[in-house]
């Protein structure tokens, strides 16, 4: 077991082996655990959960690669930013230059980007505007965030409607979220495909802590507001520009999930990016947590390139 600051406990024995680490940015902690050996490899994690999410990967990742797993801002046991009137404090512009000073702090000017979720649209801002430091990318159960919100149909909106909750105007979502954090991260992650069974204890332990952190309810929905706002502002402008992802893409999604049934994800990558392959894989959402060896085995080959000089 591993203590964290004051007292807290991240009771997840995989991460025993990782160094946990805190980095500085404008006032905001950044936190995360770094661990293994050979070409570095960054994992950012999604909604409503914290970098507990890759306990069924890291490990083996750690054999063959540098891996840094981080706590996006806003999540686990990053600083929470006080959001702004147009957002830009939870842009994932401004979350992507989380992650390159993550990544510089230990030393890596380039790096492979493994990303589910809130974090693969991260991990798509990082690869867009910093195009010397994202090698390659994989990305876990999503589209691209315009290509959602222009194309969302009655069952995707049903499937994720948080993403029009948690972009309602404050403080009713914040309120609502506040009152019972536990209770809104259980409803969100036990309403897809496969129910709570998929989360290990441990890690459900470690997410229901998180979610208890103090304006973390804020946090979330200017995560979400941004996504409907600054951020479709940004991926306009390189539409508009004609810019498209350099580095080889990958994406993977669940057959379970709304993702792969609402939208042509490989289609709509393809807009967005030079490079792209993929395919579902057997399980919903929850990728990493749910289908850990389709993601070992996709990263282990995917990321091969990066050991080779």
């Amino acid at each position: 077991m591993l203590e964290r600051e004051g007292g807290a406990t991240h009771n997840l024995p995989v991460f025993s082996a990782f160094t946990s680490f805190d980095v500085q940015r404008d006032g905001i902690t950044l936190h995360g655990r770094i661990g293994g050996h050979g070409a570095p490899l960054l994992l950012l994690h999604g909604h409503p959960q914290t970098h507990a999410i890759w306990h069924r990967v890291a490990p083996v990742l750690a054999e063959r690669f540098t891996v840094v797993a981080m706590d996006l801002r806003g999540y686990g046991d990053s600083g929470r930013a006080v959001d702004d009137a147009g957002h830009a404090a939870y842009s994932k512009r401004e979350m992507a230059r989380d992650a390159l000073a993550v990544m510089a702090h230990h030393g890596f000017a380039r790096f492979g980007v493994l990303a589910h979720d809130r974090g693969a649209r991260v991990a798509h801002r990082l690869a867009a505007d910093h195009v010397d430091a994202v090698d390659r990318m994989l990305l876990l159960d999503i589209a691209p965030t315009l290509s959602m919100y222009e194309n969302t149909s009655e069952a995707f909106a049903r499937a994720y409607w948080h993403w029009f909750f948690l972009i309602q105007p404050p403080p009713l979502p914040e309120a609502l979220i506040a009152s019972d954090p536990v209770r809104y991260l259980r409803s969100v992650m036990g309403g897809r495909h496969a129910g709570l069974a998929p989360f290990a204890p441990e890690a459900m332990a470690e997410y229901e802590r998180c979610i208890a952190i103090d304006r973390t309810a804020e946090s979330i929905c200017a995560d979400y507001r941004a996504s409907a706002t600054i951020d479709l502002v940004h991926d306009r402008e390189d539409i508009a520009a004609g810019r498209k992802l350099a580095c080889p893409l990958r994406v993977l999604w669940g057959e379970h999930g709304a993702v792969g049934k609402c939208f042509d994800v490989l289609a709509l990558w393809r807009e967005r990016a030079a490079e792209v392959s993929g395919h579902p894989v057997p399980c919903g959402h929850y990728v990493p947590e749910e289908a850990p060896d389709a993601v070992l085995a996709e990263a282990l080959e995917f990321f091969s390139s990066l050991n080779k000089p």
